[in-house]
């Protein structure tokens, strides 16, 4: 129960109903209440992509029965952090081509929270970045609006070397904390390279931090950091897919990140899976800003594809089209329970 809220016990004195020939002490009644938490857990990172805004139409449309989830291009990991949370039992394999956040990952799920926070916190202290948490805005001579770009940027340009020249778990999140827009991202020579952002490590970060750490520590997870074919799928696995999408232009796509061989051997891998009896549930987009994914289109005709905000089967998808410019999809093996009630 404790994964799914804050639980209390209360007990009362109850007697014991015998023959006369045992003698039982303290016998109680006891009654767990759960108050359940159903607040979606964010990522510790501010991935691109994150896929924690649309977990709410993802979740129900996912299987109930599997031994193993495989989260082939993790990202953040939001999607793995709520399938634990909300209580799918299994163990966990949580894969990224991106070493920098999967190491992350292993680490955050060995470390206490006290014992990261109070690294972070030393670290902060030693760079001299700013502490809202502690100070507020206004000691710096800014609002939340304005920021503390100014302030912080001969820091942040300090960290990012140190960081560049010896990476660490505890700079590499110090850089999301002030970097730009807390995003990541990583030149062709494997260095972090975004300028200083806006905000520092303030109160809501530390709790979303404290919330994924809690995830990551209780459950079976395995966290692996290669390219997608080389992960091998089991008959009862189910693998959830959210790769680099074919036609926007985020920045894993630059210089080659995503090609088009890349997307048709990805749609190979997940006829393999469905030949092996396993599932799987691939996220895409298949129209954005007026483009179209034919290789998607024409390959999803096999399985089942549901536009988000909408259950259909292999239905014309153009009707979403005039409320978006982006038109998100599932695509799985399997019919969802949802569509079976």
């Amino acid at each position: 129960m404790k994964k799914r809220g804050t639980v209390e016990v209360f007990d009362t004195n109850f007697n014991v109903f015998t023959t006369g020939k045992s003698h039982i002490a303290d016998h109680k009644e006891l009654l767990y209440l759960c108050t359940v938490d159903d607040s979606v857990i964010k990522s510790a990172i501010n991935y691109t992509g994150s896929k924690h805004k649309l977990l709410p139409q993802l979740l129900p449309l996912f299987p109930t029965e599997y031994n193993r989830f495989v989260d082939l291009f993790a990202g953040g990991a939001s999607v793995t952090a709520n399938m634990i949370k909300f209580g799918h039992l299994s163990t966990y394999l949580v894969n990224d081509i991106d070493k920098h956040v999967i190491d992350f990952f292993q680490y955050l799920s060995n470390v206490s929270f006290e014992s990261f926070k109070s690294e972070i916190e030393f670290e902060i202290n030693q760079y001299g970045f700013s502490d809202t948490k502690k100070k507020g805005y206004s000691f710096y001579g800014v609002d939340s609006s304005k920021g503390l770009s100014n302030y912080n940027k001969e820091k942040f340009l300090k960290l990012r070397d140190d960081y560049n020249n010896s990476q660490s778990p505890v700079l590499f999140y110090l850089l999301v904390v002030f970097g730009f827009n807390n995003q990541i991202r990583f030149n062709k020579d494997d260095e972090y390279n975004l300028p200083v952002g806006k905000r520092d490590f303030n109160k809501s970060m530390e709790n979303k931090l404290q919330r994924f750490m809690n995830i990551l520590q209780t459950n079976n997870i395995s966290f692996s950091s290669v390219d997608f074919r080389k992960i091998k799928i089991e008959i009862n696995d189910f693998v959830y897919v959210d790769p680099p999408y074919l036609i926007t232009d985020a920045s894993y796509n630059e210089n080659g990140g995503w090609t088009e061989q890349d997307e048709k051997d990805l749609y190979q891998y997940l006829d393999n899976v469905n030949q092996s009896g396993a599932k799987f549930a691939l996220s895409n987009v298949i129209l954005h800003k007026g483009k179209e994914n034919e290789l998607l289109k024409k390959w999803a005709s096999k399985y089942q594809l549901h536009i988000l905000d909408y259950h259909y089967n292999n239905s014309n998808y153009h009707s979403k089209a005039k409320f978006s410019e982006t038109v998100e999809v599932l695509i799985t093996n399997y019919f969802p329970v949802e569509m079976n009630k």
